[in-house]
């Protein structure tokens, strides 16, 4: 957040100097990164309320809550504004001032930002096991690494979208490419916007635990000597670290009620042992019962 911040100065002084859409662009999304990563922090310190009376499951999803606003916030003042402005530098170009400064300014922004990229990555790497990085976008369930990930590389691509408008702006004496510049940095920033407000809004909605997880709750359930099979079982996600468990087990027949009562406790402590997210658990025992064929229909 404090590195973008540092990058937003420096490209609005950058816009000041040379009048350029694609560095004013530039300076906006940074300022909306720095706004994105304060509004992430804040999201994680409200998820650690304590549950009470009102949200008896806590506030583990003010997470992917605030993850969609910034999702809103990168498409309404990273992108639109890029657009409109991008939209108004083609229809009146405004000669460049200074470009040399303004390149200089978003060579240092990109090495910044490759920087900032590269912590990003090193800290997803940690989570994401053997999955693709288009995988751990999709399939993360903790929404700030694949927010600041897809930041990070949009901001890049962005800054090298400006510094090439810059460049043939300036080869060519032709200010215009700077607004297609800017416009081509306004699309990228909706596209990144429309893909994190999707994927942040199924994690609001309730995703299931992973299959992996998921794999790891039924071997930890079907281990108990006392447990028959799995009848049915449900899982939701009501934050990154916190998973909701639901099944109907059958249990071995003739079991006393302290019985069934230590059986499913063991369950708990076999789950969560493999699971460790897996906090809030219930587990029904039941009887299997196979479903019965529908009759057939009579003949007209």
């Amino acid at each position: 957040m404090l590195a973008n911040g540092a990058i937003a100065v420096a490209k609005f002084v950058g816009y000041l100097i040379t009048q350029s859409g694609s560095m004013l662009a530039e300076s906006v999304h940074s300022v909306a990164d720095t706004a994105n990563q304060g509004l992430l922090l804040f999201g994680g310190k409200r998820a650690e309320r304590r549950p009470t009376e009102e949200h008896p499951f806590g506030y583990g999803r003010e997470r992917y809550f605030w993850s969609f606003v910034v999702a809103l916030i990168l498409f309404s003042l990273g992108g639109m504004f890029a657009v409109y402005e991008g939209v108004e530098k083609i229809r009146h170009p405004h000669e460049l001032e200074s470009a040399t400064i303004a390149i200089g300014i978003l060579v240092f922004a990109i090495i910044a930002e490759a920087l900032s990229f590269r912590t990003a990555t090193n800290e997803a790497k940690r989570v994401k096991g053997e999955q693709g990085w288009w995988q751990f976008v999709r399939r993360s369930k903790q929404p700030e690494l694949p927010v600041v990930l897809l930041e990070d590389l949009g901001a890049m691509v962005g800054l090298s979208l400006a510094l090439l408008a810059l460049i043939v702006a300036e080869a060519t004496g032709d200010a215009v490419w700077d607004g297609y510049g800017t416009l081509a940095i306004g699309i990228l920033l909706i596209l990144i916007a429309i893909v994190l407000a999707i994927e942040m809004k199924s994690l609001l909605i309730g995703e299931s635990a992973s299959d992996v997880d998921q794999q790891r709750i039924k071997a930890a359930i079907e281990v108990e000597p006392s447990v028959t099979r799995i009848i049915h079982m449900r899982t939701q996600h009501l934050g990154p670290d916190e998973l909701l468990v639901a099944a109907k087990l059958e249990l071995v027949a003739g079991l006393s009620l302290p019985e069934v009562v230590e059986a499913v406790n063991r369950v708990e402590t076999s789950v969560r042992r493999a699971v460790p997210s897996a906090r809030i658990m219930y587990l029904e025992p039941d009887i299997f019962r196979t479903a019965s064929p529908s009759p057939e229909p009579e003949p007209a």
